[in-house]
């Protein structure tokens, strides 16, 4: 009888309003699952011919296998890529501890929305500050290198006159996908436990020892997670690099030189207008490539951020 009463109490207290929110969020769930749904059978289907049709025939591979095309702009893709999130980790931790633990308040609040209006910024103002501000500005540091440090892989070989190198790319990358890290690691050092930071301190830690010990450790799940996401941004990444990188095709681990990887996003962009038959198909089985690897990239950061989901309440 009790439990009867209780499950009709419960009922009771639906709604209207309650109903109409349960819907709309079970049908924004339903439309985003379908949504991917339909991109991965497009990506699919359209991406068949690319696979089942002679080399010899298709106006893009020219006789090559699909893997010999699409390797060489994995490399890119990832090559260009992990150097950016090697250049922006740091800075994003750095602005984001400044914010949550060094800065005033009010100018916490005010860099903090800079750095979120960075990510606002469209990507072909990116591409043109990257092609041409940024370019002729590093050229000259790319001399140094090559000069100095060219017995390094990274800094061998002939460098670019004009400064769109491999390298140039990766600096707008990490330009690009600054905002996103720096928000979450923002967001996770300030829910370090208070209390934890608070013993730190009554102990005689100095303000950086606090943060070594009682938030750096906290927060470590949210900083791979805040790499990750960028890393997915950066591969993602079409017009900033189709605008700046002077791309010859091939693999190479120099970053100062004329002769570049290209990237999945770029090449599709620059081959897509006069592709045609088969050609599009071959398009589109790389941009299925990349789908593959960004989808692989965001499943590992939601695994890393669920790890850490017990702490969320901390304060």
């Amino acid at each position: 009888m009790t439990a009867t009463t209780g499950t009709q109490r419960m009922r009771a207290k639906q709604r209207p309003g309650d109903r109409i929110f349960s819907s709309t969020a079970v049908g924004a769930g339903v439309i985003i699952l379908l949504t991917l749904a339909a991109v991965t059978i497009f990506l699919i289907v359209e991406s068949i011919p690319a696979f089942t049709t002679n080399p010899e025939e298709n106006p893009i591979l020219e006789g090559q296998s699909f893997l010999s095309y699409v390797a060489p702009l994995i490399f890119g893709t990832l090559y260009s890529s992990l150097i950016a999130l090697v250049l922006a980790t740091p800075l994003a931790i750095g602005i984001a501890l400044f914010i949550s633990h060094y800065a005033p308040r009010k100018l916490a609040q005010g860099l903090g929305y800079i750095i979120d209006l960075l990510a606002a910024v469209p990507s072909v103002v990116f591409g043109l500050w990257g092609g041409l501000v940024l370019a002729p500005l590093v050229q000259p540091l790319y001399v140094w290198l090559n000069e100095n440090l060219g017995w390094i892989p990274l800094f061998a070989g002939q460098v670019s006159a004009t400064g769109r190198t491999l390298a140039t790319a990766s600096i707008v990358l990490a330009v690009m996908v600054l905002p996103i890290m720096t928000a979450i690691c923002r967001e996770v050092f300030l829910q370090a436990p208070r209390l934890h930071e608070e013993a730190a301190l009554a102990l005689g830690a100095t303000r950086w020892e606090m943060i070594k010990m009682a938030v750096l450790p906290y927060a470590r799940g949210g900083i791979v997670s805040g790499m990750m996401l960028g890393l997915g941004r950066a591969l993602g990444e079409t017009m900033a690099v189709t605008m700046v990188l002077s791309a010859s095709g091939g693999v190479g681990f120099a970053i100062l030189t004329a002769s570049n990887p290209s990237t999945i996003p770029a090449n599709i962009a620059l081959s897509f207008p006069e592709a045609y038959g088969e050609g599009i198909s071959v398009l589109i089985a790389t941009g299925l490539v990349l789908f593959v690897v960004t989808f692989a990239v965001n499943a590992f950061a939601r695994y890393i951020v669920s790890r850490r989901k017990d702490f969320s309440g901390a304060n």
